[in-house]
């Protein structure tokens, strides 16, 4: 009977996390190992996370050298840190272009638009050096998905602590994670965020258990624990 109550609680466990990843990434994972080829020339209108973006919105251009990749819980790019620490994010579809035309080290130029804590939705992503870009678009009509059953059955349980260097935030700008100085990304849910709004500020020393992805391109997980080091606050019941 224990090792059937033990089995039954990791089952809740990873249907708890799955749920709160998915929550977390906006659009299907690419697959990691192999990178479409860049998005060239014109290209149908961008799409965020409910369909074609506001063609009205104020759109903005910057230049910047790429510090590091930024990664979602799944392993997919879904940003990137530039030199100066401004935050470039866009959906996890457009990863995987991204990296197969630009790396750290390089400068590239962002159109996109502003969104909360100073970053900057990329639209259409240049390389100045090559001139690849990588532009924004719908996911593919016939992309495949994971069953709900098995999403999430990837994720390693991984732990972080350090220092906040940016308060990531979900579409509707409520802070839903951190970006840590090292470059681990760990996410909350929006509900889970606002329990903690003395360490969702820059600077602030935090750690986290939870379960996500290291890969070449990063570290990234959600948060089953949150808090400061030592002393962690478990956000799905017995969780952990």
């Amino acid at each position: 009977m224990k090792a059937l109550t033990i089995a039954i609680k990791s089952a809740g466990l990873m249907a708890i996390i799955t749920g709160a990843v998915a929550c977390a990434a906006q659009a299907a994972p690419t697959p990691r190992d192999v990178a479409p080829p860049p998005v060239m020339g014109n290209a149908p209108p961008p799409m965020d996370a409910t369909g074609p973006m506001d063609s009205t919105s104020a759109a903005s251009v910057t230049t910047g050298v790429i510090k590091q990749y930024v990664i979602n819980p799944e392993g997919d790019v879904d940003g990137l840190l530039f030199s100066d620490d401004s935050l470039v994010r866009f959906p996890p579809n457009m990863g995987a272009n991204v990296a197969a035309i630009a790396a750290p080290g390089d400068t590239i130029r962002v159109s996109g638009v502003p969104e909360a804590e100073g970053a900057l939705r990329a639209r259409e992503i240049t390389n100045t050096r090559n001139g690849q870009s990588a532009v924004e678009q719908p996911p593919a009509g016939n992309a495949q998905r994971l069953p709900p059953s098995l999403r999430g059955v990837s994720l390693v349980r991984l732990d972080a602590s350090g220092r906040v260097l940016k308060v990531t935030t979900a579409p509707r700008g409520e802070p839903d994670g951190v970006l840590l100085a090292d470059g681990t990304v760990i996410k909350l849910t929006p509900p889970g965020a606002r329990q903690f709004p003395a360490l969702l500020q820059p600077g602030a020393l935090v750690a986290a258990h939870g379960y996500g992805t290291r890969n070449r391109f990063g570290q990234s997980l959600q948060a089953t624990s949150f808090g400061t080091p030592g002393n962690l606050t478990q956000l799905y019941g017995r969780a952990d």
